[in-house]
């Protein structure tokens, strides 16, 4: 048993960190599901489906000040006091990404949906999914490997959608010759591969907490 495995066995086990990140990468997950909802429903759905979203950002914001106060009350954390602002800082950061995406796509009345949209937005609800498994593996590390696999599923998530960002915008300035339709449809795939980006970077979070709790 190495010197990190003997700390972690005698420190109390964590009631107040861990179920603040699983609630937080819970609710990542339905913003993003309702997000890739959003953009299959009928215009006249759509609203409903981003108050939803707002709704959802509130609560994680809500749980990231939650998990800061607890920062401040508590000495012993179950890993780094970095780590752990990094974490829940960076999975409301892609949730707020999405829930800007869904704000884009109502202020700008962007009414067609195009194929690009509904891709980004799939890629962005499958890292999420992945965030929360790698999430779910913090509170014993005994399946790290979970964690670093989660992790590697993101990075090639995060470099398809720069590949569908990519084709999108090339093909925008192609064949679409409204400028305002340019500009309201390149902010909004923009938003949707920045959300991608921010996943990456939650991931690059969590395998660097894996890597030294293993």
């Amino acid at each position: 048993m190495n010197a990190n495995s003997i700390f972690q066995f005698l420190i109390p086990k964590d009631k107040k960190f861990f179920p603040l990140f699983e609630e937080a990468s819970k609710n990542l997950i339905l913003i993003a599901t309702e997000l890739h909802e959003a953009v299959n429903a009928p215009l006249k759905e759509r609203e409903n489906i981003f108050q939803k979203m707002t709704d959802l950002e509130s609560k994680i914001e809500d749980i990231t000040r939650q998990t800061n106060l607890e920062l401040s009350r508590n000495f012993i954390t179950p890993f780094d006091r970095e780590d752990i602002y990094l974490l829940i800082t960076a999975i409301d950061t892609v949730a707020g990404n999405l829930n800007g995406a869904a704000s884009r796509m109502k202020l700008y009345q962007v009414d067609k949906i195009t194929k690009s949209i509904r891709k980004l937005t799939e890629i962005n609800l499958e890292a999420c999914q992945n965030i929360d498994i790698a999430v779910r593996e913090l509170r014993n590390f005994k399946k790290v490997k979970n964690i670093t696999d989660a992790c590697a599923r993101i990075n090639k998530l995060e470099n398809k959608s720069d590949n569908v960002y990519d084709k999108a915008v090339s093909e925008l300035f192609e064949n679409e010759t409204d400028a305002k339709n340019i500009i309201k449809y390149k902010e909004v795939l923009s938003v949707l591969e920045s959300a991608t980006d921010k996943c990456k970077n939650a991931a690059s979070v969590l395998e660097s907490i894996a890597v030294k709790h293993s």
